[in-house]
This record gives structure tokens, C-alpha cells and sequence, in this order.
């Protein structure tokens, strides 16, 4: 095998490396499912009885107290609205190469019922 040949296939090698990296490579994208496929919800959601519990169950442990993770406090009502309005928590719930939780990005129906609760305007109960 001569020299060029060489670095031919180890150019050829690193190229398809870094071709299927970047392929992997995604900022939102959703894996688990889409909203968009799922029936509306036609039922008036609310914070404390259908918000809070997904935020108690998926997020209070590491995002509470004073050293919440990122700053971002998801103990009560205003302060998940808060995060909510600022687009934080539908960012981060959202994001397939960063989800949050970091176990893995939340099912569909439970994503489309925070999106929901937003756009039944923040109700609290």
C-alpha cells in the first residue's frame, strides 16, 4: 500500500466519523413521541391538579431549596408559571440531547399537558 493510499483511507475514515457525529448530533429533537399526534385535551388544566404532581414526581428533587440546580426553583405555583412564561421548562422538558428529566424526556401526554395548562392561561386550580 503506498503512502497516498494511506492517508486517502484514513482521511476517507475520519470523514465517516465525523459525518455520522454530526448525523447523531440534534438539539430538540423528540424521540419519544409528539404531541402533535396525540387527541386534544379537552379538559380545563390546572396547576394543582395536574401540573404539580408532574412537577413533584419529575423535577422537585434536584431543581428545590436553595441550591436548586441551574437556579431554577420549581417548588409552587409561581415559581413553575414563572419558568413556564420564561419559556425555561417547555425548553428544557422539550429537548431531546438535554432532556429534563435527566433520566430521559417525559412521555407526550405528560409534555402535552403542561403545553395545555400554558395555553389555559396558568390556571392554578
Amino acid at each position: 500500500m503506498t503512502k497516498n493510499n494511506t492517508y486517502q483511507k484514513l482521511a476517507l475514515f475520519f470523514l465517516t466519523g465525523m459525518v455520522l457525529f454530526l448525523y447523531n448530533c440534534t438539539t430538540n429533537t423528540i424521540d419519544e413521541g409528539d404531541i402533535t399526534d396525540l387527541p386534544p385535551i379537552v379538559e380545563t388544566v390546572t396547576y394543582d391538579d395536574d401540573v404539580a404532581p408532574i412537577i413533584t414526581n419529575n423535577c422537585i428533587g434536584c431543581h428545590s431549596g436553595p441550591n436548586a440546580n441551574a437556579g431554577l426553583e420549581l417548588t409552587g405555583y409561581a415559581n413553575v408559571r414563572a419558568a413556564a412564561e420564561q419559556g425555561n421548562l417547555v425548553n428544557r422538558i422539550n429537548n431531546g440531547s438535554n432532556p429534563m428529566p435527566p433520566s430521559g424526556i417525559l412521555p407526550p401526554e405528560t409534555r402535552q399537558i403542561i403545553d395545555q395548562w400554558i395555553a389555559d392561561g396558568y390556571l392554578e386550580n
